[in-house]
């Protein structure tokens, strides 16, 4: 199985698990929609706003003394927008309505993340 087919996979298993979700995206840390379950035009919008997201997120993580990120969360009035590190150059966004199970949500980026790294690495 080639590596797109494996990240379609597991992009795949994520919907799955979590129906209601809106989104799955793994792009680079400089902002390339890698693999994604988006029409292609909103893929680079989303690509880019991820790669800005988890970069602000390690660098307030790591100047406030929080220690690596873990997980960004972006929450609106509609919404979710949840970022991973996939990785030492990926990264991993859920995007799901407001009435999203954020815990689900977490597992099963947490889980998903750890093999998009360990892919891309």
């Amino acid at each position: 199985m080639s590596r797109q087919e494996e990240l379609s996979l597991i992009i795949a298993n994520v919907r799955a698990s979590i129906p209601e979700l809106q989104s799955v995206m793994v792009a680079s840390v400089d902002g390339l929609a890698i693999a994604h379950d988006l029409p292609e035009n909103e893929a680079e919008r989303m690509a880019a706003m991820a790669a800005t997201a988890l970069g602000l997120g390690e660098r307030i993580s790591e100047r406030s003394t929080l220690g690596e990120l873990a997980e960004g969360v972006i929450r609106g009035r509609n919404g979710y927008i949840i970022v991973y590190p996939a990785g030492e150059n990926a990264v991993l966004a859920l995007a799901g309505p407001s009435d999203s199970n954020l815990g689900l949500m977490r597992i099963e980026a947490r889980a998903a993340s750890a093999k998009i790294g360990a892919l891309l690495d």
